[in-house]
């Protein structure tokens, strides 16, 4: 038997894996215990043996990942499932119409209905086991709410006014804004648009913990940028613009408060916070007070650029008189290099009127013996939080939105016929992907025609819908290319008159010459701590 892979679990075997490590971390945790008695209760909780809770622990410790938990590989045929699909469709409508009721209907009646329903269609009763399953894997929100256990639900929200932790990392808060400033094109300093900026603060100390400036609205990639560099060291960053600060924040959050936006709840998000640790908690709708630190984060940073050329202002009468497209001289490059001096050079130094203390020295005070929880592979803990489609192995490649991919690790795949590969890609570069092997192992797969320049998601879209409106309903990998070429030329015409022209332009991935340096990751350094040189990508294998 073998381990399966956050990347190739089920819904229902990722939800085992998660229950496991919430009873293990606490296990192994310092003051957890690791005594008989403390390892025959969570036996007991999770319904296995003894030796069982030794092995998951030995597997669990070297990694920290919720991954390392999930159900081991059996010979069952992949992609198969437990229950009849009729069978499981009269559970969910049973679950939904008659159990989630405010009368609050008995587990024991939820079963003996279930009964009844499988008999008249003639299809054997489901064990009470799978049922009561079904029923713990709901939502505990959603059944306090359907139910109007009111006193439940109270327990499971948070009270506005009462949000506290008790270390840095207990708590962070996380959201984007539209930036109160126009920036310029690089070239021809003419205005290029207003750019969204994602943060992440600490509530126990306040403390910026990570950002990411970009033209794309928020997605999960903006927010697994933003958390890349709030996890991770950030001399690099320092370092590639220019600055001698000091911003000492890294380390796993233990839990994310978020609003509801899809990108909080896509499959990319939530399975990346999970198999690292982090516990994630969405505000209730309608309820911008539930996360009242990031909000006034975002007003202080907001304020501080409406000193800048090219201010919008922030309400309808400060915009009155302004000309913002005229008077921006900032470009994005700048105003980032701005906004890490006003985070790191101001904010974090100036007395803070909750704390009585300025938020550096709130963190530094327990940054040297606090536990740290870091990622063990950097590139994974990014690649997580990348959207991803199944495709299938050709012997020209992985085809994905109508462009040929290829690595020469995949050669060794290709009498996998048939077979599904996860490949997760980013939007904003699509020169390339990466690509699941059947070993677990990702491999960096690059345009099969390496002649190719990058070129972003909407930029694909953009030339496809382009070609269909011309009458095009065959559409291939050449016809895309110069699509974009001749609207990359048309912009490049344009950018003296059109401000979106002069989006467009900055929006664009790096140069492929450029691609290795910069890897459009915010100068995040990716490389493992014991990163010996290397020729090629890091992706590659040997």
């Amino acid at each position: 038997m073998s381990l399966k892979d956050l990347f190739e679990a089920d819904d229902e075997e990722w939800e085992v894996a998660v229950r496991r490590a919430e009873v293990i971390r606490k296990l192994v945790a310092p003051g957890g215990g690791s005594k008989v008695s403390a390892v025959t209760a969570a036996a007991k909780e999770l319904g296995v043996s003894r030796p069982t809770i030794y092995r998951m622990i030995s597997r669990f410790v070297p990694t920290g990942r919720t991954a390392s938990l999930l159900p081991m590989i059996t010979g069952r045929p992949r992609g198969s499932r437990f229950l009849d699909a009729t069978v499981e469709g009269i559970i969910q409508r049973e679950i939904e119409s008659f159990f989630l009721r405010p009368v609050r209907p008995r587990l024991s009646q939820l079963i003996e209905r279930i009964d009844e329903r499988c008999h008249a269609a003639g299809k054997a009763a489901p064990n009470w086991r799978t049922i009561h399953a079904r029923v713990e894997a709901l939502d505990p929100k959603l059944k306090a709410r359907k139910r109007e256990e009111t006193e439940n639900l109270a327990q499971l929200q948070a009270v506005p006014g009462e949000l506290t932790s008790l270390r840095p990392l207990d708590i962070v808060e996380i959201d984007h804004t539209p930036m109160d400033v126009m920036v310029v094109d690089a070239e021809s300093r003419l205005s290029a648009g207003r750019p969204w900026l994602t943060l992440a603060i600490d509530v126990h100390s306040r403390m910026v913990l990570g950002y990411n400036l970009s033209f794309e609205a928020p997605s999960v990639v903006s927010v697994g940028l933003c958390l890349l560099n709030a996890v991770f060291d950030k001399s690099a960053l320092m370092a590639a613009n220019d600055l001698d600060l000091v911003w000492p924040t890294m380390g796993l959050p233990q839990k994310l408060l978020v609003d509801n936006g899809s990108e909080f709840h896509s499959r990319a998000f939530l399975r990346g916070c999970q198999d690292n640790g982090i516990e994630i908690q969405w505000r209730p709708p309608g309820a911008p007070r539930y996360g009242g630190h990031i909000e006034r984060l975002i007003g202080t940073q907001m304020n501080a650029v409406h000193v800048l050329d090219g201010s919008t202002g922030s309400s309808v009468a400060d915009k009155d008189g302004r000309k913002p497209e005229a008077t921006a001289t900032m470009t994005m490059r700048e105003l980032e290099r701005w906004i890490i001096l006003e985070i790191a050079g101001k904010y974090h130094h100036r007395l803070h009127s909750s704390l009585n203390r300025p938020p550096l020295a709130v963190w530094r005070d327990v940054a040297g013996v606090m536990p740290l929880r870091l990622p063990v592979d950097r590139m994974k803990f990014w690649v997580a939080f990348l959207p991803e489609e199944k495709r299938q192995l050709r012997r020209t490649g992985i085809h994905l939105f109508s462009i040929r991919y290829w690595s020469p690790a995949l050669s060794q795949d290709l009498d996998r016929k048939g077979r599904l590969f996860t490949v997760r890609y980013d939007p904003r570069d699509l020169s390339r992907v990466f690509v699941r092997r059947p070993n677990g192992h990702f491999v960096e797969a690059r345009y099969y025609n390496l002649g190719h320049p990058p070129i972003s998601l909407w930029e694909r879209n953009a030339a496809v819908k382009r070609i269909k409106e011309k009458g095009r309903h065959e559409i291939d990998e050449a016809m895309i290319f110069a699509s974009i070429a001749e609207q990359r030329n048309i912009e490049d015409n344009a950018r003296l008159k059109s401000a979106k022209a002069r989006r467009n332009r900055e929006r664009r991935p790096a140069k492929a010459q450029e691609a290795n340096a910069e890897l459009r990751l915010q100068d995040i350094d990716t490389g493992s701590p014991d990163l010996r040189p290397h020729k090629g990508s890091p992706w590659d294998e040997t």
